[in-house]
């Protein structure tokens, strides 16, 4: 699968999941950069904002994408 086919209305990927994960992925950077941030005696300034963002987004995709499996009408042949 080429670049390109990502964005096909046609592919094999779930781009709701992928942007999911990418702000899951985030939100455990910030994480662990706050950790390390705390235990050299350093404050790490995120905006609440920014992070309720990444929190919004990831709860929105996994639960579309849940949602979607839900609701789709399978054939049955």
């Amino acid at each position: 699968m080429a670049f390109k086919d990502i964005f096909k209305d046609s592919n094999d990927i779930n781009e709701k999941s992928v942007a999911g994960f990418a702000a899951l992925a985030m939100m455990i950077l910030f994480g662990i950069v706050d950790i390390i941030t705390g235990i050299t005696g350093d404050v790490l300034h995120v905006q609440e904002y920014i992070y309720n963002s990444f929190v919004i987004v990831v709860l929105g995709s996994f639960g579309i994408a849940e949602v979607g499996k839900i609701f789709v009408k399978k054939d049955k042949d």
